[in-house]
């Protein structure tokens, strides 16, 4: 239980951080969720909008999506001893000219490796879009997000790459069939396993 006491602190941490308040148009509200047992953990972008308001992270169309994607229902995604959530920013970034601006930068170096320092049971990491695997990919991470998800078995048993479940990407899961066809019944089964 001191794990989740140390790990406690350190998400109230999180929770009052202000590090880039200034660039923020609806303030500070980091969003995060985790526990010292999650199993698997999800590392998107960063909040959009909606979740800004209703302070739960994945509250929106994409996370109806990711949620199927993964085969879990809302209780298993929600429960954090199973799923922890962490953002590539932990704040709503505010719009830009096509959606979303890009997650600030600040987060990530800041909060990301004594969290993960905490959350020692984690089995599968999911990285969720562009900047998440850039960031933890690094040199590893394919020309472009499409040829990484391609290659994802080369990135597993330790991540799970996946491009945003955004419905604007709809457009580009028609265009790429092999996504529902064999990354998906991959990443359900990665998932049933560990739960």
């Amino acid at each position: 239980m001191n794990d989740q006491k140390a790990l406690e602190k350190l998400t109230e941490s999180i929770s009052a951080c202000t590090i880039c308040e200034k660039h923020l148009t609806l303030g500070p509200r980091p969003i995060i969720s985790v526990h010292a047992q999650s199993k698997i953990l999800i590392i998107g972008q960063a909040p959009g909008a909606i979740v800004h308001k209703t302070g739960i992270p994945w509250d929106d169309k994409s996370g109806e999506n990711l949620r199927s994607w993964m085969g879990i229902d809302n209780s298993t995604f929600y429960d954090p001893t199973q799923i922890g959530i962490v953002p590539m920013g932990f704040c709503y970034p505010g719009k830009g000219k096509s959606g979303d601006l890009p997650p600030r930068k600040e987060c990530a170096p800041q909060w990301h490796l004594p969290l993960f320092d905490q959350l020692q049971n984690v089995r599968l990491t999911l990285l969720i879009g562009k900047y998440a695997q850039d960031y933890y990919l690094k040199d590893q991470a394919q020309r472009n997000l499409t040829e990484t998800v391609r290659n994802f078995e080369s990135y597993l048993p330790d991540y799970f790459v996946l491009p945003h479940p955004s419905p604007r990407n709809n457009i580009w899961k028609k265009k790429n069939q092999w996504f529902e066809e064999n990354v998906l019944p991959s990443l359900k089964e990665q998932v049933l396993k560990i739960l």
